[in-house]
């Protein structure tokens, strides 16, 4: 079997790179090349990705394209389909973006991981154009005429897909909704043995994220200021200066830090607070794995993965008000949760559950692609 994986970009290593690592580690599959947009080789150093033969996109021949690329949105849709993956007869795409909109023939099987649909040209489409200034002027007319045209773009392209895998229910009630298809859930890797709980909490509270409008990280740098309690922001991006402006002398910004650092901060603090609606949200599930209770906004992804009272605190509205709240509760009951029960409900997202489980799809998928029993 001739497996071609194809990724959007790889520039940075989070939660979707990840995904196409574990990937690559299934022996089954025998994925020895990997096409993808754009490419930073050094960031991928000493993963099994760097052993795979990798073609970049035609982007790479824009000028600064691996610093602006989402600046190249137009190009997107037209650069993944320039791959020729003619020679294989499985293609496995991880899709936050226009992965899965490769080409493939009748007689090729694609199944696409999907992260997410495009949430700044869906359900985030009007949020976005809120926090980027761009509900009216020509440049707002112009984004979102783009947008549009990638919306529809989108749209058709998840129809070349012939099974799709959500990486949390919540996603694959949005596949549902926006592309008209079923998926399997398989929810992703998490590296839990990189986190152990501590034997010694410390006097803080820690959030862990990208610096992005949607993270609203925000929220909670207002909500700590208000309360006066510790807070650790790990993480750095386009609103680290906006974070930063606005945070009391009792929150302070780490930056981005090692990953041995990010556990030693994580395993010592009082709780984890995150406040994005997430798609499914790696980072809670990696505090629950240091023991740490999870206080966080009770919609999207993270209601799969933390239990509320058990493991964490969800609050009902993304604002304030609702965090302070939710802090408040946790300091009433602190006591009551136990890090081995927190450690354990992580451990049911482990790398090797999740080689296992998209392992098993992808054959038995084969299995019935071959036989002609899949059908659109």
């Amino acid at each position: 079997m001739r497996t071609a994986l194809v990724h959007d970009w790889l520039i940075d290593f989070r939660g979707a790179e990840r995904v196409v690592e574990q990937i690559v580690l299934i022996p089954e599959l025998g994925i020895k090349k990997l096409y993808t947009l754009l490419f930073s080789k050094r960031e991928f150093s000493g993963s099994p990705i760097a052993n795979l033969e990798v073609e970049e996109s035609i982007l790479v021949k824009l000028p600064l394209s691996k610093k602006f690329y989402r600046q190249y949105i137009l190009f997107l849709p037209f650069a993944a389909e320039q791959f020729d993956l003619s020679e294989y007869e499985l293609v496995i795409s991880s899709s936050h973006s226009v992965a899965k909109g490769v080409i493939t023939r009748t007689d090729q099987l694609h199944i696409s991981y999907c992260h997410t649909p495009m949430r700044y040209v869906w359900d985030l489409y009007h949020l976005y154009l809120r926090q980027m200034g761009l509900t009216k002027g020509i440049k707002g007319n112009i984004v979102r005429l783009i947008f549009h045209y990638v919306r529809m773009w989108d749209y058709l392209a998840s129809k070349r897909v012939d099974v799709f895998v959500a990486n949390s229910k919540y996603v694959a009630r949005r596949i549902k909704k926006h592309y008209g298809r079923e998926s399997t859930v398989i929810y992703p890797p998490v590296d839990t043995e990189r986190f152990m709980p501590s034997h010694r909490r410390e006097d803080y509270f820690i959030t862990v994220s990208h610096l992005v409008p949607y993270k609203r990280v925000d929220l909670i740098v207002r909500a700590f200021s208000k309360i006066k309690l510790p807070l650790l922001v790990v993480g750095d991006g386009p609103d680290m200066h906006k974070i930063k402006a606005m945070a009391s002398p009792n929150v302070e910004l780490l930056g981005r830090l090692s990953d041995q650092e990010v556990g030693e901060y994580m395993s010592k603090a009082k709780a984890f607070v995150y406040a994005a609606e997430e798609d499914f949200g790696i980072v809670p599930v990696e505090a629950q794995a240091a023991g740490v209770p999870v206080i966080a906004f009770g919609k999207g992804g993270v209601v799969e993965s933390v239990l509320d009272g058990e493991t964490g605190i969800l609050f009902e509205e993304q604002n304030v008000a609702s965090i302070i709240g939710a802090v408040q509760r946790f300091l009433k009951h602190e006591d009551k949760f136990d890090p081995a029960v927190i450690r354990r409900n992580a451990e049911r997202f482990s790398p090797q559950r999740f080689r296992q489980e998209f392992r098993d799809l992808v054959l038995s998928k084969y299995e019935e692609f071959k036989a002609g029993k899949i059908r659109m």
